[in-house]
């Protein structure tokens, strides 16, 4: 399989998982060691960041309340804060994930994001999804995964309660799970 960095994955109705069910995670990192990606469809509320704050550090928590929205990008070392965003606007410590897409994790980051309120298109997310080697490849040959490529607009403009839905609807899928197909296509 081609690597799926820079592309979303959806997943099926049929996913009953309480966490991955109606997901969409972006694709950060894919190869022959694994891969690792940010569920971007699902905010934390308040009262879940504040259970969060008695175990993080007080600079960590200055940072998460001057954010309206907190995403769970996974599992994966929740208490870590990993900010998505549009441009290597804020150090050279960014990683580059495409052209439209960069992924910080640098505590100096996040504090000048949080000073600096630049036009950047960002969120910040708190843990990540990963997969060991051939897991991810394996949940999508059984089907319980959709690939689709994705761009800016769709990550930072779509709002989130729409996200599953509308990248089922462009594949043809709707949230029940049944196919449609343009008819005289």
């Amino acid at each position: 399989m081609n690597s799926i960095i820079n592309h979303i994955l959806i997943s099926m109705p049929h996913m009953n998982d309480k966490l991955f069910g109606n997901s969409v995670i972006f694709m950060c990192e894919h190869d022959k060691k694994g891969a690792m990606g940010l569920i971007i469809n699902k905010c934390f509320n308040k009262n879940d960041l504040k259970e969060l704050y008695d175990n993080i550090n007080h600079k960590s928590s200055e940072i998460l309340n001057s954010i309206s929205e907190v995403y769970l990008g996974g599992p994966v070392l929740v208490e870590r804060g990993i900010l998505l965003h549009s441009e290597k606007a804020y150090s050279e410590k960014s990683i580059k994930i495409s052209d439209d897409f960069f992924i910080s994790s640098d505590k100096e980051i996040l504090s000048e994001m949080v000073r600096n309120k630049k036009s950047t298109k960002k969120r910040l997310f708190l843990g990540h999804s990963g997969w060991s080697a051939g897991q991810l490849e394996s949940e999508i040959q059984k089907g319980d995964w959709l690939i689709q490529e994705t761009s800016p607009a769709f990550i930072f403009n779509i709002p989130v309660k729409q996200m599953w839905n509308l990248s089922l609807q462009s594949l043809g899928v709707d949230s029940s799970g049944t196919t449609s197909f343009n008819e005289g296509a």
